[in-house]
């Protein structure tokens, strides 16, 4: 695929995007801008591009491992922004903003609303924050994967890296009635907070994700 226009056309004849006004956000939302200058021939692939690496610091030179971020594949952030069920006006809390395509997304979506993302890498949380430097409705924040208590609660939360287990610092920051998209290990799950005491768990399928930091 060699546009934009390509792209979301692929994803809405693939049934990742059922809604026009989620196609209307990504048509408005050249993914081509969200991606390391190296990797902007393959833009508009359906494939995850690597954002940045990090060496995780160990004694032992052979025990040391290597983390890399990435933008996730545009099908995962279309079922991902479906699942959501993004309304005008809503406050959405994200995990993991990446490149910040997520986010932009969710942007026009949530019109007068607000997105607070939170990324816990400095050298991603920068890249990403330099990409949604126009979009004034998004605040990115240095800040670790439990959540941004400051702003609670939230009508939706997003987390785009793979958690071993559903946090419960998470669903403590989600409204009633609210909804949290995660990845757990490999499955993908829509959690709805049916009171302050029971949760819906809904299946979505298996998708890749690097691991939740």
């Amino acid at each position: 695929m060699k546009s934009n226009k390509e792209l979301v056309n692929f994803l809405v004849e693939k049934g990742f995007i059922k809604s026009i006004k989620i196609a209307e956000a990504f048509s408005k939302t050249d993914r081509k801008k969200f991606v390391r200058k190296e990797h902007t021939g393959s833009a508009y692939e359906n494939i995850p591009l690597p954002i940045a690496s990090e060496r995780t610091p160990d004694n032992d030179a052979l025990h040391a491992s290597i983390s890399i971020s990435t933008i996730s594949q545009p099908s995962t952030v279309a079922a991902m922004t479906e699942a959501l069920s993004v309304e005008n006006g809503q406050k959405i809390l994200e995990i993991g903003t990446g490149s910040g395509y997520q986010s932009a997304l969710l942007s026009l979506l949530v019109g007068s609303g607000r997105i607070i993302t939170a990324e816990i890498s400095k050298e991603v949380h920068e890249f990403g924050k330099k990409n949604l430097k126009n979009y004034k409705n998004v605040e990115p924040i240095l800040s670790g994967s439990l959540g941004y208590s400051k702003e609670a609660p939230y009508d939706r939360i997003i987390v785009t890296a793979s958690a071993s287990s559903l946090p419960d610092s998470l669903i403590k920051q989600l409204k009633v009635g609210g909804i949290i998209v995660i990845p757990i290990g490999q499955e993908m799950f829509r959690v709805t907070k049916k009171s302050e005491t029971e949760i819906k768990k809904e299946f979505l399928g298996y998708y890749a994700f690097v691991p939740l930091k």
